[in-house]
């Protein structure tokens, strides 16, 4: 094999002799033509040219024809940004995912919805109406600006400014303890006594009620609380329970009052009604038989008490007929004596059967009732004498 030339050529010469070739137009030795013995080369593959210097070594395929740097492939996030914008826009390979509508002359409706949807929200936002049983306060980032009374108002738009709405008229009601349960409180003899009552109030200024306080309607309920108790604890449990009852509401509205304005809470106590007055209910028996012994009691010193008053004008009565009898006396002295010296003897001696005759040469004493006897007895003498 030594001297063989390759029937592929020089590697190096392939491109000189190629050129050679041509321009002379003579087929060289051993090509496989008329001129020589050289085979012919197989014809060039796609993607390769005949000309230009070959690199030693296998192509890469995913080269551009005559690109000597490799090229670099779309990323993750490139693939589904554009595929995100085709089903957007209506492009991409997939075809029109979401087309969005448009005018008649050809332009989007985006504007135009941007545009209505801003001016819902600055009316929305700006405008507002105040109802007569209502106001509003107003707030810019947080912090007290104004106050708004009953009309329509406006203002900022949100977030700039906020207008929180509150019923400032209207009576609001806490009744405790809530539901069906016990509250119980020390009255002042040392007994308890089980309490429900309910607190009317509205809100007096809106500014103090929405910035003063916390928990302006859990504050009321507490003070309410507050001041039950110690007016209960300045009565008795009779006065509790009875008579004493509009007094202990009166003194728990006013202490409510003054605590609430100490606080500055911006509410109005209109009244306090105590709904109910009830022993605790693991003594209520016992409690029963005491009250109906205190009423069988209190009877006894009402029957009493009419007795004396009897008494009192029976005596009132006799006293201002003897004032009239002396008033008489006082004017004829004489003629008064002798009249109530005959009225007391002849009430004195009615009941006796002696007769007094007080005339000169008269016997000092006649057996009067015995004569006034014997006629009414002879009759009946002789009607006897005469049956027998």
């Amino acid at each position: 094999m030594a001297g063989k030339k390759s029937p592929w050529g020089d590697p190096g010469a392939d491109g000189e002799a190629a050129d050679g070739e041509a321009a002379s137009g003579e087929a060289a030795p051993g090509s496989g033509t008329p001129g020589g013995d050289r085979p012919a080369p197989p014809p060039a593959q796609d993607g390769q040219r005949g000309e230009g210097p070959r690199s030693e070594g296998p192509r890469n395929p995913w080269l551009p024809p005559g690109s000597a740097e490799p090229r670099k492939g779309p990323s993750i996030e490139e693939l589904f940004r554009k595929r995100a914008l085709g089903g957007l826009t209506g492009g991409g390979a997939g075809g029109p995912a979401f087309r969005l509508p448009q005018r008649p002359d050809g332009k989007s409706w985006v504007p135009i919805g941007i545009a209505a949807f801003v001016l819902l929200w600055l009316g929305t936002s700006m405008v507002h109406r105040i109802a007569p049983q209502e106001q509003g306060v107003v707030t810019t980032f947080g912090s007290y600006s104004r106050t708004l009374h009953p009309g329509m108002a406006l203002t900022l738009p949100w977030p700039v400014q906020t207008v929180n709405v509150k019923d400032v008229t209207s009576i609001r009601r806490e009744s405790i303890p809530e539901g069906e349960g016990e509250k119980l409180m020390l009255t002042a003899d040392q007994n308890l006594v089980d309490l429900t009552y309910l607190v009317r109030w509205n809100i007096k200024d809106l500014k103090l009620y929405s910035f003063q306080l916390a928990e302006p309607d859990q504050t009321v309920r507490e003070v309410a609380e507050a001041a039950m108790r110690a007016s209960i604890a300045e009565v008795t449990l009779n006065d509790a329970m009875g008579s004493g009852r509009a007094a202990i509401e009166q003194n728990v509205r006013e202490r409510m009052q003054r605590v609430l304005d100490a606080y500055r809470s911006g509410v109005k106590i209109q009244g306090v009604e105590i709904k109910k007055t009830d022993p605790p209910a693991k003594v209520v028996d016992a409690f029963k038989e005491v009250l109906a012994a205190q009423q069988d009691a209190q009877s006894e010193v009402n029957r009493a008490e009419a007795w004396a008053q009897q008494l009192t004008a029976r005596a009132q009565g006799e006293a201002a007929a003897f004032d009239k009898v002396y008033e008489q006396y006082k004017l004829a002295p004489d003629v008064t004596r002798r009249r109530m010296y005959y009225e007391t003897m002849e009430r004195v001696l009615s009941q006796t059967d002696k007769v007094i005759v007080e005339t000169p040469g008269v016997q000092s004493y006649l057996p009067l009732p015995e004569i006034k006897r014997r006629p009414s007895d002879e009759p009946s003498d002789a009607a006897n004498g005469g049956a027998n």
